[in-house]
């Protein structure tokens, strides 16, 4: 992935290259994309879009705070892939973006790991 990642960047990565992928990850955000619905291209059976954040108000234990906030969208074709796990999924992506620490600690709070949860 990182060879592939190192030719994107450098604009040489080719088109055979790019194909047989079963899942993507889009970025709008970078252009400032606030929400859209991707669009799974064949043979892929999926594709997450990652959006703008932004600050936006939001309730906090009856309180109206700014925090910083990104649309995550999940397009699937469920021919392949049931809905339960697809959101089961989606749950988990944005679990781990709202703490960055259990990418590092297999899904787990740093407190769990130490508590032994």
């Amino acid at each position: 992935i990182k060879g592939l990642a190192l030719k994107a960047r450098d604009g040489k990565l080719t088109i055979p290259e790019m194909e047989g992928g079963t899942f993507t990850i889009t970025n709008g955000g970078v252009f400032g994309s606030m929400m859209s619905t991707p669009i799974i291209n064949p043979p892929q059976s999926a594709i997450l879009g990652m959006h703008n954040v932004v600050e936006r108000p939001m309730a906090v234990n009856g309180q109206v705070v700014i925090r910083p906030m990104m649309y995550v969208a999940l397009s699937y074709d469920h021919r392949i892939i049931d809905g339960r796990e697809s959101v089961g999924f989606l749950v988990k992506v944005k679990e781990m973006l709202e703490n960055p620490s259990r990418i590092l600690f297999g899904g787990k709070l740093p407190e769990e790991i130490l508590l032994g949860l």
